[in-house]
């Protein structure tokens, strides 16, 4: 089975936050394999420009992806699915997709023009902006709920 990572740009800050996605990866391990990575903050940023920033970040993210990686941009511009559409493009990408599905949460910011060059998709959680701090919890609860409606559980309801 393919193994899914979660790759975050800088450790979260916010204690529910970081309860929450730990909460929702180990509820995750029992229907597939998956990964939560953190790349650190990048330091002594203070004299950087958010361009600057933003290809350090990106730099950082390039270095951790493989070339057969599938990688999918969580970001505002991307497509949007309801619950049901999701688990549906998962059960496709899991069938079809190579060694690793990586979603990727950068700083921020957001993303280097470098790695929305090697992204092969991009996905939006809403409309809505969110901080790239709480995207994170709410990626991973929309990951499990997923994974609850491709397997028939009851943690969505319709």
């Amino acid at each position: 089975m393919m193994k899914v990572q979660l790759l975050l740009v800088g450790k979260t800050t916010q204690d529910f936050v970081q309860k929450g996605v730990e909460e929702y990866a180990g509820r995750l391990k029992h229907y597939l394999p998956f990964e939560l990575e953190v790349i650190p903050d990048i330091r002594n940023t203070r004299n950087f420009s958010v361009d600057r920033l933003r290809e350090k970040e990106g730099e950082a993210i390039l270095r951790h992806l493989r070339p057969d990686d599938l990688t999918v941009l969580l970001d505002e511009r991307g497509r949007e699915f309801t619950s049901a559409e999701f688990a549906g493009y998962l059960e496709k990408k899991t069938v079809a997709a190579p060694k690793r599905l990586v979603f990727i949460i950068g700083g921020p910011y957001g993303f280097s023009d470098g790695v929305h060059a090697i992204a092969r998709e991009k996905i939006s959680l809403s409309r809505m902006t969110f901080s790239h701090q709480l995207v994170r919890l709410i990626f991973a609860e929309q990951l499990y709920r997923a994974m609850t409606i491709l397997n028939n559980q009851p943690y969505h309801h319709e």
